[in-house]
């Protein structure tokens, strides 16, 4: 559900042109044609061409779409008055399906306008495939930063933008690329920071919970398959085909007062146990199918990344009953391993993160940020991260004026060297609500509890098999083996 203040942007405001010296004339030069051509795309690559900018964008900004040589569709905008900074965007997910979507840049590029609006230069990548792959979507976030600097040569500063599982992959991005690499600083919003190893661990437990109250997915009369699967590869089940289910086994969609004493408590044992918002709960569940067959069957061979054994479910109405009638499975270490490999952060910060996330979002929990600042303080590098927390219930979009000051905080830090605090960054953003008029709504005292308050721990550590030479090789290429490109 977007934001209520998502599609609120100033398209009449300008902001004053703050370029200077030669590395400015000649970007703006740049911006008075298209940008620069090439003879030749390798791999069917479409160099940018000009392209109607989506709605929300500043009027007299200029857009452009491209396909980078893995078919990866990709959109620009530079506004009218540039400060010579890039945005790159990476994108949250995973959308599932074999191609990439033309259309999910450019529909990124919208939902961010207020970036372009503050006078940055933006790019995103739609990546080259739906489906999951944490190092695919870092390298094609990356070809879609250098088709920008092809087109308009280097940006004085360059900053990474991740939301929800974009988060993810932003984080992985700046780690891969390390202290020389292309980027200034980096933004978390709405982050899924947890890494793939244990972020979906909460959904594997939705799904063997649901499962042991509604027994419908799948039905007892109905081909059985491991619960870790999603479904099988060759199923047919639509999203309408698990909300009715759903509605079926709880009652989700109707009034409380409509719902059978059955349904009720169905719902109620469901969401105590999993701790997942009713609000949320169809969401959660499609991802614990269709993402994980995703996962299961197209990245990983049909080998089972996820596991449950020793894992006590508390909160029913009969935990005991619960406890022994729950399906269990242990993952296989090799599945658990590549998926670790893959998305799993390292803590490797070298530039500023600054992140921002809602106390109440249904999605990506608040608990992520626990996750993640002990990832950083595991490696050592905890001071190259400030948090600030919202008192906001969403997770797709934040208040504009938010992403505005979030922004500005994360330049000045990069510039001066000056680390903000939350209460800092609280302070700030009034100024950008004047223009804005969506909202401030920071609490800087906020801490979240640890991450595995909200998600169960699973017993045992990460002693997983090394991977071979030829596994390293391919993996390094983002190709071949595991979760593949």
């Amino acid at each position: 559900m977007p934001h209520p203040h998502a599609a609120v942007h100033t398209r009449s405001r300008r902001r004053p042109a703050v370029l200077a010296g030669v590395l400015a004339t000649a970007l703006l030069g740049a911006l008075g044609n298209a940008p620069v051509a090439h003879a030749a795309e390798p791999g069917g690559a479409r160099a940018p061409q000009p392209a109607a900018c989506p709605d929300g964008v500043p009027e007299q900004a200029r857009c452009w779409t491209g396909t980078d040589a893995n078919g990866a569709h990709y959109a620009m905008a530079v506004p009218q008055d540039w400060n010579g900074s890039l945005v790159v965007h990476a994108h949250g997910g995973p959308d599932l399906g074999d191609a990439s979507d033309p259309e999910r840049s450019v529909d990124d590029l919208g939902r961010w306008a207020v970036m372009v609006d503050e006078g940055y230069a933006w790019v995103g990548s739609s990546y080259r495939r739906g489906g999951y792959g944490t190092r695919m979507a870092v390298a094609d976030t990356e070809s879609a930063r250098r088709a920008f600097v092809a087109a308009f040569g280097t940006p004085r500063r360059t900053y990474l933008h991740g939301q929800s599982w974009g988060g993810n992959v932003a984080a992985k991005a700046a780690e891969s690329h390390g202290a020389r690499g292309p980027y200034d600083g980096v933004l978390l919003t709405n982050g899924v920071l947890g890494g793939g190893s244990r972020g979906y661990d909460h959904r594997v437990d939705l799904r063997v919970v649901y499962q042991h109250y509604c027994r419908n997915h799948p039905r007892p009369d109905e081909p059985q398959y491991p619960l870790w699967q999603g479904l099988p590869a060759d199923s047919a089940l639509t999203s309408a085909d698990l909300r009715a289910r759903l509605q079926e086994c709880t009652g989700l969609a109707s009034a409380p007062a409509d719902r059978t004493e059955r349904q009720q408590r169905n719902l109620d044992d469901i969401l105590a146990v999993t701790r997942i918002p009713e609000r949320a709960l169809e969401s959660h569940l499609r991802f614990a199918t269709f993402t994980f067959r995703d996962i299961v069957h197209e990245r990983l061979d049909g080998r089972n990344p996820f596991g449950n054994r020793g894992v006590r479910y508390t909160g029913s109405h009969d935990d005991a009953a619960l406890n022994a009638g729950v399906a269990r499975f242990a993952a296989d270490p090799s599945a658990r391993r590549d998926l670790s490999y893959d998305s799993d952060l390292t803590g490797e910060a070298t530039v500023p993160v600054l992140t921002l996330h809602a106390i109440d979002d249904p999605t990506a929990f608040v608990e992520h940020e626990s996750a993640y600042r002990a990832t950083l303080e595991g490696a050592g590098r905890d001071e190259h991260l400030v948090q600030t927390f919202t008192e906001e219930r969403e997770h797709s979009g934040l208040s504009p004026a938010e992403y505005a000051n979030s922004l500005a905080a994360l330049d000045r830090w990069a510039r001066t060297g000056d680390r903000p605090t939350p209460r800092s960054v609280a302070a700030s953003c009034p100024a950008f609500d004047a223009r804005y008029g969506t909202g401030c709504f920071y609490d800087p005292a906020y801490r979240p509890a640890p991450y595995a308050s909200r998600v169960r721990p699973r017993p045992g550590g990460t002693d997983w098999p090394a991977m071979t030479a030829e596994q390293e090789r391919a993996w390094s290429g983002i190709e071949g083996v595991g979760i593949e490109p």
